[in-house]
C-alpha cells in the first residue's frame, strides 16, 4: 500500500514538474495581466463548472490570496446539489451570456475560465462573451484533452481557441494519470492539484507585478490567527461580491 501512495505522489510530482518547465512564462503573464488590470480599474473574474469550479474557490476568499477576485461560481456550476447537474449546466447554450451580463463583464477586465476538456458551450460561451465585451481571457485547460475531443458547441471552437493566454495543466485525455494493475479504468484525476498550483503562481505573480508597479496587492490573511480579526474588513467592504 506504502508503494501504491508513493504512485500518486510521483503522478503528482511529474505533472507538476511539466507544468512549471512549459507553462511558467504563461502563468507569470497571466499574472501581470490581472495586476494590470486591477491597478487600472477593473475586475478580474474567475469560473470554472464541475470540478473546475474549485479554481473559483482557490482563488477566492483565501488568506495569502488575492482579495478583489470576483468569482463567478453559481450553484449550478458545482457539484453541491447533483454530481451531473453542473454536467447538464455546462452544456446548455445560453447560460454563460446571462451570467456574463449580470457579472457586469466589461472592456478590458480579466475573465479566467477553468475547463479540463475546453469542449463545452458554459466555458466557450463565457470566453466569447467576454471577448465580445472587450475583456481578456486567460484559460486554464488540458492542451491534450481538448486536441483529442471534438467541440460540443455550435462554433467548433474550444476554450484554447479563443483565450487571449492559455496555460496548460499537462493532464492526460481523461484527466486520471494513473494505472493499478487489475483494473482497466485509470485513477488519480491530476487538474485539480495542478489547477491549484497554477491558480497560485498567478495570485503571486500578480502581486509582485502589482509591487513593481508601485501598488500594494490587497491581500487577504487568516481569519484563524489570533489578534486577526478586523484586518481584512476592509477589503471585505470593498471588495465582496455583491451578486
Amino acid at each position: 500500500m506504502e508503494n501504491t501512495v508513493s504512485k500518486v505522489f510521483d503522478c503528482g510530482y511529474r505533472v507538476l514538474d511539466k507544468i512549471q518547465k512549459t507553462q511558467s512564462v504563461a502563468i507569470a503573464q497571466a499574472g501581470e495581466l490581472v495586476a494590470k488590470a486591477h491597478v487600472n480599474g477593473q475586475k478580474f473574474f474567475v469560473s470554472g463548472s464541475g470540478h473546475s469550479h474549485t479554481v473559483a474557490e482557490e482563488f477566492y476568499g483565501r488568506a495569502g490570496g488575492l482579495a478583489f477576485v470576483v468569482p463567478i461560481m453559481t450553484t449550478e456550476l458545482t457539484l453541491n446539489e447533483h454530481p451531473t447537474k453542473s454536467s447538464y449546466i455546462e452544456r446548455l447554450s445560453g447560460y454563460a451570456e446571462i451570467l456574463a451580463t449580470l457579472y457586469g463583464i466589461a472592456k478590458d477586465d480579466v475573465v479566467l475560465i477553468a475547463s479540463n476538456s475546453g469542449r463545452n458551450a458554459y466555458p466557450i460561451e463565457l470566453a466569447l462573451a467576454a471577448k465580445e465585451r472587450g475583456a481578456k481571457v486567460i484559460a486554464i485547460t488540458s492542451v491534450h484533452h481538448s486536441t483529442n475531443t471534438t467541440s460540443r458547441h455550435e462554433s467548433g471552437k474550444k476554450l484554447m481557441d479563443i483565450a487571449d493566454i492559455v496555460i496548460d495543466n499537462c493532464g492526460e485525455e481523461g484527466d486520471s494519470a494513473l494505472s493499478l494493475d487489475g483494473l482497466s479504468t485509470k485513477v488519480c484525476p491530476t487538474s485539480s492539484m495542478a489547477n491549484a498550483f497554477i491558480a497560485q503562481g498567478i495570485s503571486v505573480s500578480c502581486a509582485q507585478a502589482m509591487l513593481y508597479l508601485g501598488e500594494k496587492p490587497p491581500i487577504f490573511i487568516s481569519l484563524n490567527s489570533d489578534g486577526n480579526e478586523s484586518v481584512n474588513e476592509v477589503y471585505f467592504k470593498k471588495y465582496t461580491r455583491l451578486y
